[in-house]
């Protein structure tokens, strides 16, 4: 299994290590041995909204590879939501079988096409520009359509990461991750599409 970690400048890096933090547990418990990814990038370097700078291993490579991408949120998903070379580039993983993303990088998805007929959550302040995209918004914790998973504002991430490593490795994967974590157990709305 391969995953690409969307990064961009103005991203909120909690959004990103959240999620990364337990889907990298997957490899390194050994629940998920042939785990890799990749920072992937449309800039060399990345930089949140306070200057923490990050470097991508892949820079405007097509995404078609991948078996998931996420997409994080940040203040920079408003600037690229009207970003039609980034939104091209995004476009690439049309036909990769996971699309994730937590709080805004659903705009992003959604720019790109990928919640027509779909529903989704984002960030609770950006429900309306999500409309924009994706006809049926849901107000809680994680959605899941078919092959496309989003989560809410920020401290979603965790909830999200956990839920997936759920569906890659299953319920005793996820405990144990979790409680490697010292994460408390709590109960997460997961709306699906029926």
């Amino acid at each position: 299994m391969k995953a690409a970690f969307i990064l961009f400048n103005g991203v909120t890096m909690l959004d990103f290590i959240g999620f990364y933090d337990p889907i990298s547990r997957l490899k390194s418990q050994g629940y998920v041995p042939n785990l890799s990814w990749d920072i992937c990038s449309f800039t060399d370097t990345v930089q949140d909204s306070f200057g923490l700078t990050v470097e991508a291993t892949r820079v405007r490579q097509s995404l078609d590879a991948y078996d998931l991408i996420f997409v994080p949120g940040g203040f920079g998903t408003r600037t690229l939501m009207n970003d039609r070379d980034f939104l091209n580039w995004l476009k690439t993983a049309q036909n990769v079988p996971y699309k994730v993303s937590v709080c805004t990088g659903s705009l992003l998805l959604g720019a790109a096409g990928f919640l027509q007929d779909r529903m989704a959550t984002t960030n609770f302040k950006e429900y309306e520009t999500l409309k924009r995209y994706c006809p049926n918004v849901k107000k809680v914790r994680i959605v899941e359509d078919r092959n496309v998973i989003t989560a809410g504002a920020v401290a979603s991430s965790l909830d999200l990461g956990l839920y997936v490593c759920e569906k890659f490795a299953g319920v005793e994967a996820r405990e144990a991750i979790r409680a490697n974590m010292d994460y408390p157990k709590v109960e997460v709305t997961v709306k699906k599409a029926s």
